[in-house]
Order: C-alpha cells, then structure tokens, then sequence
C-alpha cells in the first residue's frame, strides 16, 4: 500500500483494562484496523496518566494498576481514518479519541525496494 505525503494520525487513549466484547479493547481496535487494512496501528502502554475521571493509574509497584493508560496510534489517508472513526465509536466507552494531519517521509517493509 503506499500512502499519499499527506495523511492523517489517530490516536486513541484507553484504559489497559477497556474491553469491547470480551476481550482486550486495544485488540480489537487493531484488529479492526487491520481488517480495514489501514496503514498500520501500534499500541503504546503508559506507566503514568489520568484521564476525565481524574482518576491516576499508574505502575508503580507500591499502587499497582490494572488500568494502566494505552494509546493506540493509526496512520492512513485522511478518508480512511474518517471512515475508521465511525467504526471505533461504537467500540470506546470511556476515553479520548484525537486526529490531526501528518507528512508520511517513509512508508515500507522489509521487502520494498520503493
């Protein structure tokens, strides 16, 4: 797939423990995402945040979380996360949905040669 220079990022901040279905929400955003054969999708685990309860999670081992914060970011063409986007609203109960406009420098696996 190649993408155009102009593109779109998504980032979704959830609670590690969110689950849509039974299993762990940020599986089944990037299971959707991959489905829709998005660009690509990475989940990053926090040690450290609250959200709009105010309520902290953290990983310090003294207050041990089973929330901790996860962001999940997704690049690809500006009609396609729009498309997305109307997919993971039905799937996020509680959290923070962003979008905002990249330059896509690089785009390519292992077996490119573009």
């Amino acid at each position: 797939m190649k993408l155009l220079k102009e593109a779109e990022l998504v980032r979704i901040f959830i609670g590690e423990s969110d689950k849509h279905e039974g299993r762990p929400l940020y599986e089944a955003i990037v299971k959707a995402a991959r489905e829709r054969e998005l660009a690509g999708a990475t989940v990053l685990r926090g040690v450290l945040g609250f959200g709009a309860s105010s309520r902290l999670h953290t990983s310090r081992i003294l207050r041990l979380s089973e929330d901790l914060p996860v962001v999940i970011e997704i690049v690809d063409e500006p009609e396609r996360i729009a498309d997305f986007l109307t997919v993971i609203d039905g799937m996020i109960g509680e959290g923070l949905v962003t979008v905002e406009k990249v330059r896509v420098i690089l785009y390519r696996d292992r077996n490119s040669h573009e």
